[in-house]
């Protein structure tokens, strides 16, 4: 199988670390190739909108698998605007990265994937209309998977609790499922060898409160946690303040039910907990 990444963001990167070699060939997308000396060893192309090269075109209207994690925007999906017919041409397995943003707030209910998206903000309704664009343009064969909080190496409350930019925001009642990298290359690779397309949740066991992984962090250092600040008088930009407008508790059991995805890192506690044993804390001096 020939694998092509529409943008080689976090997820997708520790996707190939995963499973790169079960696939012959694998390229992806990025702003600007010269810059990503990270990405060394993988074929880079370069892609900020607008039609790509005759190369990259070419790479993708080959590729077998097509994984895409480009956030739309408000002329919606910046990929599908520049390859729509390359897209729609072959068939293909397309595995779309998503987000559970787009439930919006059920007041800490649970969700799973037959709750109709409600969500206010714009850029979750932008995540919705993507994803409706992505299966009108390649079918039944599009693979949604709707992603939780991302954390895992250097992107992480250990991370954060170190470098002193970690804060303990206190809304009464707010929960957010949240997902180890691992798990999501998993469950990419799960809905590749998956036939057919559908829509799953990619989310942790157990939605929590986001004070309280900060706290469990801060027991694994054996440091104090810091000082507990009221949502409605915190200083937080309104990018930040919006995460906070949403409060669900949002069910995984489709993803094991029907992808057979058994998560290596079922709470936050789990995710934590492995990352302190492989020294993350120590990353940031």
């Amino acid at each position: 199988m020939r694998l092509f990444i529409l943008g080689l963001g976090y997820s997708a990167r520790h996707f190939v670390r995963r499973f790169g070699d079960r696939f012959s060939h694998v390229a992806g997308t990025v702003r600007d190739p010269a810059r990503r000396d990270d990405l060394a060893g993988l074929e880079l192309h370069a892609f900020s909108g607008g039609r790509p090269d005759d190369a990259t075109v070419d790479r993708i209207s080959h590729a077998d698998v097509l994984l895409t994690s480009i956030p739309p925007g408000s002329t919606g999906d910046p990929a599908l605007a520049a390859l729509g017919d390359v897209l729609a041409a072959a068939h293909r397995k397309i595995v779309y990265l998503s987000t559970i943003g787009v439930y919006g707030d059920h007041a800490g209910g649970w969700v799973d994937e037959s709750t109709p998206p409600q969500s206010t903000l714009d850029r979750a309704r932008m995540r919705v209309a993507a994803e409706q664009a992505w299966i009108d343009t390649a079918g039944g064969n599009v693979a949604i998977l709707r992603l939780a909080g991302i954390y895992g190496p250097g992107r992480n409350a250990l991370v954060t609790l170190r470098s002193g930019t970690a804060r303990r925001i206190i809304k009464p009642g707010q929960v957010f499922n949240r997902i180890h990298v691992d798990d999501i290359a998993s469950a990419i690779m799960a809905a590749i060898d998956q036939r057919g397309g559908g829509t799953w949740n990619v989310c942790d066991d157990e939605p929590a409160p986001p004070q309280d992984v900060i706290t469990y962090a801060a027991q694994l250092m054996g440091t104090a946690p810091p000082d507990e600040e009221a949502f409605a008088t915190a200083e937080m930009s309104a990018m930040a303040r919006s995460f906070y407008s949403s409060s669900a508790r949002v069910s995984n059991a489709r993803l094991k039910r029907e992808l057979g995805v058994t998560l290596a890192h079922p709470t936050y506690r789990h995710g934590l907990d492995a990352l302190w044993r492989d020294g993350e804390a120590k990353l940031v001096p």
